[in-house]
C-alpha cells in the first residue's frame, strides 16, 4: 500500500512501526458547535482508511481529540450562558451524532484536552528545560526559531513568515514566530495550576501530548485537514521532537478543501452548513459517498445537485443489493453468463484493493463496485442461481463495509433517547451505578441499547 506523505511530498509504502499494528492521530473538533461540511471530510476520509487497514488485518489503534478549551469555547459559552464544560459535554454529545449519521466509527480513544492538563504541563516543562520554550509574565512560548527544522512540514519561508507577522504592543514574545504554549489566566475564565501559575494550555500543545500518550513518542500516521498543515501541525512536530529528539509521526496525510457551488465555504457568503443541516434534506449515506466519490487529496466541490445525484448513485447501490437478495433459482438454473460473472468476482476484488492501494483511492474504488452493481444487474435481471447472486451480495457487502457506506438508510436516535444516554453517563460517573441501571432499563423499554466503549457510550437501535 502506498500513501502521499506530506512531509516528503510524494508516495511511499506504508511500513508500520510494529508489524501487524497501525498508529493512527487525527485532530478532532473543536466542541462549541455542530460540526460542518468541512470537518466531516476528514472523519469520512480517515475513517476509511481506518477501515481499510482494518480490512487488510492490521490491529488499528484510531486517537481523534476533542479540543473542549480555547478562546472559542470560552465565548461561546459566556455567550450561551453556561460553563465551557457544560458546552463541551453538549457538543461532544451533538458530535457523535453526527458522526454516527456518517457511519464514521468511534476512535479507539477519544481524549478530552481537560483531562491531560498534567501531561500538557509535563510537555512544557521539558521544552523549557531543552531550551526551546520560555516563560513570560504567566505565559509560555515556544522559540518556534530555536527549533532546527521549523516549519518542515509547509516547507514554509521562515523570513517571509516573520516579515507577514504583526506584534501588538501588547505581545510579550520574544519573536513574532513564537507561538503559545501555557496561557495566563483571565478573569472568569477556566484554570488550572501550573508552576507559571494559574492558566490554560495553548492549542497546539494539546495534541502533541496527546498524541504521545496514547501512540508513543513515534507513531504511524498523522492526519488532518489541509488547512492545518501550517501551523497546528508544524507547531506539534516541533513541540514533540523538540522535546523527544525523535522523529514524531512517520506519514502525514491531509485531505484537501471543500468549495461550496464553486465558492470558498464561508458564513459571509451564506454558504455554510453543518452536516446537521443537510441531515434533515438528504440521506447522510450520499454524503459519505459523495465525499468518497473525489481523491482525499484533491479539492471537491459540494453542491445540492451533486447530493442528489449521490442520493440517486445510492440508490442504485441499494436496489442492486436487494435484487440480489431476492434471487431465487430459476427453473433453468445457473446461466452461462452467470458463471463467468461468478468466476469473475476475485477480479473486482483485486481492482478494489488495486484502487485503495494507491493512495486510498476511494473514487477509483467506488467505480468497481459501480461497475459490479451493473453487471450483477444485468446477469440477474431475470433470475439466477441462489449461489450466485448470494456470491455476488456478499462481495457488495464486504466491499460497502471498506468504505463505510451502509446498506438500510438508518433512523436517526431520537433525542429522548439520547437525553437519558447522557444522564446515565452522567450517573455512572457520579458512581450511581443504581440510577445508571434504570436509565439503561428505560433506553431498552424505548427499544434502543447502549453500549459502553472506550470512546464513550454508543446508542443503537435494539435487536
Amino acid at each position: 500500500m502506498k500513501l502521499y506523505n506530506t512531509m516528503t511530498r510524494k508516495k511511499e509504502e506504508f511500513v508500520p512501526i510494529t508489524p501487524g499494528k497501525v498508529g493512527m492521530y487525527s485532530c478532532g473538533p473543536t466542541v462549541y458547535n455542530y460540526f460542518h461540511l468541512g470537518n466531516a471530510r476528514p472523519f469520512i476520509v480517515f475513517d476509511t482508511l481506518r477501515r481499510y487497514f482494518e480490512y487488510l488485518g492490521y490491529d488499528v489503534t484510531r486517537v481523534q481529540n476533542f479540543t473542549d478549551i480555547d478562546d472559542k469555547m470560552i465565548n461561546k459559552a459566556n455567550e450561551l450562558g453556561i460553563t465551557v464544560k457544560e458546552l463541551a459535554d453538549r457538543f461532544i454529545r451533538e458530535y457523535y451524532v453526527d458522526a454516527d449519521g456518517l457511519n464514521v466509527e468511534r476512535p479507539t480513544v477519544a481524549p478530552l484536552a481537560t483531562e491531560h492538563i498534567g501531561e500538557i504541563i509535563a510537555l512544557i516543562e521539558k521544552l523549557i528545560q531543552n531550551g526551546l520554550a520560555y516563560e513570560s509574565q504567566g505565559d509560555v512560548y515556544y522559540a518556534a526559531k530555536e527549533f532546527p527544522g521549523y516549519a518542515k512540514l509547509s516547507g514554509q519561508n521562515l523570513d517571509e513568515l516573520e516579515a507577514g507577522a504583526r506584534v501588538d504592543v501588547a505581545e510579550i514574545k520574544r519573536d513574532p514566530m513564537d507561538f503559545a504554549l501555557w496561557k495566563a489566566a483571565k478573569p472568569g475564565e477556566p484554570s488550572w495550576d501550573s508552576p507559571w501559575g494559574k492558566g490554560r494550555p495553548g492549542w497546539h500543545v494539546e495534541c502533541s501530548a496527546m498524541s504521545m500518550k496514547y501512540l508513543g513518542e513515534t507513531f504511524d500516521i498523522h492526519t488532518g485537514g489541509q488547512d492545518l498543515i501550517f501551523p497546528h501541525h508544524d507547531n506539534e512536530i516541533a513541540q514533540s521532537e523538540g522535546a523527544t529528539g525523535k522523529p514524531f509521526a512517520r506519514y502525514w496525510l491531509h485531505n484537501g478543501y471543500i468549495n461550496v457551488d464553486n465558492r470558498k465555504m464561508s458564513k459571509s457568503l451564506n454558504n455554510f452548513f453543518t452536516i446537521r443541516d443537510i441531515s434533515t434534506e438528504f440521506d447522510l449515506m450520499a454524503v459519505r459517498l459523495f465525499m468518497l466519490s473525489v481523491h482525499y487529496r484533491s479539492p471537491i466541490n459540494y453542491s445540492r445537485d451533486l447530493i442528489v445525484q449521490a442520493e440517486a448513485a445510492l440508490s442504485r447501490i441499494r436496489n442492486a443489493h436487494d435484487l440480489l437478495s431476492r434471487i431465487a433459482d430459476a427453473p433453468w438454473g445457473e446461466a452461462p453468463r452467470e458463471t463467468a460473472f461468478t468466476a469473475s468476482l476475485p477480479q473486482y476484488r483485486d481492482r478494489f484493493k488495486a484502487a485503495m492501494d494507491d493512495d486510498l483511492n476511494t473514487a477509483d474504488a467506488l467505480g468497481v463496485i459501480f461497475d459490479l452493481v451493473r453487471e450483477a444487474n444485468t446477469v440477474f435481471v431475470d433470475g439466477g442461481s441462489a449461489e450466485g447472486s448470494a456470491a455476488a451480495k456478499g462481495l457488495l457487502e464486504e466491499l460497502l463495509h471498506v468504505l463505510g457506506i451502509q446498506l438500510k438508510a438508518e433512523a436517526p436516535i431520537p433525542q429522548e433517547v439520547l437525553d437519558l444516554a447522557e444522564q446515565r453517563q452522567a450517573a455512572r460517573a457520579a458512581r450511581d451505578f443504581a440510577a445508571a441501571d434504570a436509565l439503561r432499563d428505560q433506553i431498552t423499554a424505548l427499544g434502543y441499547v447502549v453500549e459502553d466503549t472506550k470512546a464513550g457510550p454508543v446508542v443503537k437501535p435494539g435487536a
